[in-house]
């Protein structure tokens, strides 16, 4: 596993590459991120950092974690999260974490909650196409229709499409473009559209599946490369 970053949606605006290509982006301003413990194999029987993100008042703070940024000597931190690492010689306690974690990275997977929905029926959660306007059906246009079985075996089966809350749940998106990088900002610019609304609480990781599509800007190039050696031929 490798160190990943928390960050904050602001948004969704475009981007112009070098082909003149039109690219929508969405803009994550990035929270650093403060080592708070290193663990060692030797104590806990693996290697990996606590690293804490998002500044917090004291007083929101349980007894407990009070104790515990006050032995660490530091800011209390809303967010604790525990990456593991193959070598965490190069960390040490109150290290700060940044933009620059994912210096040389192409793409990225993104996690972060969807947009709250409410309570919602079938056709809406599901896409359910609902039963027909006529013929007999009445005041139950949008419903789902039959839901469990006869006395065999007498019961709704667990994860039956029904009507609930739809939406507020966790959601991944995997290998998500690295289009623009602000260091002095702390912005990441990624490709394309992330779960969640504005202010969302995203969490940023490196892509776990080996990936071997080009990014936009390395496809304008072989294209141009591609163009010149055929001009060359002529």
């Amino acid at each position: 596993m490798s160190i990943g970053l928390i960050g904050t949606k602001i948004g969704m605006t475009r981007e112009f590459m070098k082909s003149g290509q039109s690219v929508p982006v969405t803009v994550i301003k990035i929270e650093k991120g403060r080592v708070m413990d290193v663990i060692t194999k030797d104590k806990q029987g693996y290697n990996a950092i606590k690293v804490g993100f998002f500044s917090i008042k004291n007083s929101k703070l349980t007894k407990q974690m009070k104790g515990y940024f006050a032995k660490k000597k530091t800011e209390p931190k809303k967010l604790l999260k525990e990456f593991r690492v193959e070598n965490n010689e190069t960390f040490k306690e109150g290290n700060e974490l940044g933009l620059e974690v994912f210096k040389d990275k192409k793409f990225l997977d993104v996690r972060s909650k969807t947009i709250g929905k409410g309570f919602a029926g079938v056709m809406k959660r599901w896409n359910f196409g609902g039963l027909r306007a006529s013929h007999g059906v009445s005041v139950s246009h949008r419903s789902h229709g039959s839901t469990g079985q006869r006395q065999d075996p007498g019961k709704v089966f667990k994860g039956k499409k029904m009507a609930g809350h739809m939406g507020d749940k966790l959601r991944t998106m995997l290998n998500l473009e690295i289009i623009k990088s602000d260091l002095e900002n702390n912005l990441l610019y990624l490709r394309g559209s992330i779960p969640g609304s504005k202010n969302t609480t995203v969490f940023l990781r490196e892509s776990v599946k080996n990936i071997t599509k080009k990014t936009i800007s390395e496809k304008y190039d072989a294209k141009v490369k591609k163009a010149e050696s055929k001009k060359g031929k002529k």
